[in-house]
């Protein structure tokens, strides 16, 4: 007769145990991070088990259908069994009257602590390991179970919905502060990520040196007749106008015209060391206009209305001070 204790302790161990690993894994999967699966899944040498774990949470709806199935299987199932084992044993012993209820609690008891709470704060603490060391137990899982899986989908479509990871613009601020205040990052890091998205939203006529204020040079004086100017101005780049209106023959580097000075070259024009004009439109979106500065090390543009009249100079240090924190939106 003590073997049939014996034999019902070890069918609570298992429910509880099933029970246990089901729910761990439930709380991993849906903790673990997705950009860190696929980032362990991405590597040249990825991490053992990390593929098949990111196709599984592609199909979450149907992983979580077989941890479902399993897990209902031993809380529900495996209880109503061990509830009908219990009470043939105890019935055996004449003492089911006060030992089933008892153990109708206790059984009650285990599950909900060691099969739910406890294996869940488990898996979600240390998600990434115990989601990867499962994966292959879930891959077995859904390969058996899947005629039940195929009738289940038809029933329920949205099952089948595959996960695509994605993320937005305000997502990608909220982490970055997030990570500021856990000091995952630096402060000037999440400052500066939150000014990459700024980019988008502003202009080359929002940061360009307006035509007013843009250093010209006239194209036909000679450097020697310049010189005054281009010792007082530490402007990098000039441009080089001609004698019609908005013609623009190019633009000069100050250090180019200053080494013609020195070497005695000072009868020459800037026009005829300028170089090739590149132009922009004054609408172009400044995080486009920062991969055009990166194609090109001349590294300054002239900026255009829609009549193709020029309307100011922009260089790549415009863009650094929006980065930086140092560029302000003037007041209209």
């Amino acid at each position: 007769m003590s073997s049939d204790l014996l034999f019902l302790s070890l069918l609570v161990l298992i429910v509880v145990l099933g029970s246990a690993l089901c729910s761990g894994i439930e709380a991993a999967l849906l903790t673990v991070n997705p950009l860190h699966v696929h980032e362990l899944a991405a590597r040249q040498k990825p991490v053992h088990g990390a593929r098949r774990l990111a196709r599984l949470r592609q199909r979450l709806g149907r992983t979580l259908t077989v941890l479902v199935i399993a897990n209902n299987g031993f809380n529900i199932f495996g209880s109503l069994m061990l509830g009908g084992y219990a009470a043939f044993v105890f019935e055996q012993r004449n003492i089911s009257g006060i030992a089933l209820p008892l153990f109708s609690i206790g059984l009650t008891i285990l599950v909900i602590l060691l099969g739910e709470i406890l294996p869940k704060s488990i898996g979600s603490r240390f998600a990434i390991q115990v989601a990867i060391a499962s994966a292959p137990v879930l891959h077995l899982l859904s390969l058996l179970m899947r005629p039940l899986l195929l009738l289940l989908e038809q029933l329920l479509p949205v099952i089948t919905a595959e996960n695509e990871i994605s993320t937005d613009e305000e997502e990608i601020r909220q982490l970055a502060r997030i990570g500021s205040q856990k000091g995952q990052i630096e402060a000037d890091e999440a400052a500066m990520i939150s000014k990459v998205f700024q980019l988008n939203d502003l202009t080359a006529r929002d940061l360009m040196t307006p035509r007013v204020a843009a250093p010209t040079l006239d194209g036909s004086t000679s450097l020697k007749e310049l010189r005054p100017s281009l010792l007082s101005n530490n402007s990098q780049w000039w441009v080089v106008l001609g004698e019609e209106v908005d013609k623009i023959l190019g633009v000069a580097n100050r250090e180019r015209l200053l080494t013609a000075l020195v070497q005695g070259r000072d009868h020459l024009t800037p026009s005829e060391l300028s170089e090739t004009v590149e132009f922009v439109p004054e609408m172009i979106r400044v995080d486009r206009l920062l991969t055009d500065f990166d194609s090109d090390k001349r590294g300054v543009r002239v900026v255009v209305d829609e009549f193709g009249g020029f309307v100011g100079l922009i260089g790549p240090e415009a863009v650094l001070a929006v980065l930086a924190g140092w560029w302000r939106k003037s007041s209209p």
